[in-house]
């Protein structure tokens, strides 16, 4: 058989720097350790500094580095395994659930939100603000959607009113839960949140919660991917890995 034309693409430079990178990484700096600056960097390996600006952001991507403010570029810790779904077959707020509830308010839902919730953009949906904390960090925050129609009678504020949200999806029988993962970038509030640079690598799990026929609730969560991996089920067989 003939050579594709794609494997007759060179490697790009900034690739081969990454790799480099990645072996002194392992072999040369410990979990914590601050790099040397840009500068340093790119005369120590003889590259453009756009050149390994890429290459660092690949590893930071693939979690082996984390930009931090006032820190610097340092070598991140291995990713802790985080269950996407710890209580299967249960509404949000149930016994065991990982997360926290940290405030709620009536908004209209997003575009992408108010298609699955198979609702208007102009219907109003309680916001439930959740986050998770894991090894003593905050590894994600979540946003749950709940139609105000399907929880009549709840009022007033804050995290009070997202408890009330999430006492009122209790009420109904959960038929299901349908559950996708995809690769995102941090935006301004997700990336505050989670001590991150806004568009920084996410993992955003959505969650369809299912109810008489209809979607009912719907949880968009967002994950830190340096430091996040993913599992699902009891057993934690199948890891999700932003690399």
């Amino acid at each position: 058989m003939g050579t594709t034309q794609l494997e007759t693409v060179p490697e790009p430079k900034y690739w081969h720097l990454k790799t480099v990178l990645a072996e002194a990484l392992d072999s040369e700096f410990a979990v914590g350790q601050i790099l040397p600056n840009e500068r340093e960097l790119a005369a120590r390996y003889g590259v453009a500094r756009a050149t390994l600006r890429q290459a660092l952001e690949q590893l930071e991507f693939e979690g082996r580095l984390q930009r931090r403010r006032g820190v610097g570029t340092t070598v991140a810790p291995p990713r802790v395994g985080v269950d996407v779904a710890p209580v299967e077959d249960s509404w949000p707020g149930a016994p065991g659930d990982a997360w926290q509830t940290d405030g709620c308010e009536e908004v209209s839902p997003p575009a992408r939100v108010a298609r699955l919730l198979d609702a208007s953009t102009t219907e109003p949906v309680s916001a439930v603000r959740r986050t998770r904390r894991a090894h003593g960090q905050t590894v994600a925050t979540e946003l749950l959607y709940v139609p105000c129609a399907a929880t009549p009678g709840i009022s007033g504020s804050g995290a009070a009113r997202g408890h009330a949200a999430l006492r009122a999806l209790h009420h109904l029988e959960l038929e299901g839960q349908e559950r996708s993962v995809e690769l995102g970038s941090a935006r301004a509030d997700d990336a505050r949140q989670l001590d991150r640079l806004p568009g920084a690598p996410v993992l955003v799990v959505t969650t369809r919660y299912l109810s008489g026929g209809a979607t009912m609730a719907v949880a968009v969560s967002t994950y830190r991917a340096d430091t996040c991996r993913l599992t699902f089920g009891d057993t934690g067989a199948v890891e999700l890995l932003a690399s």
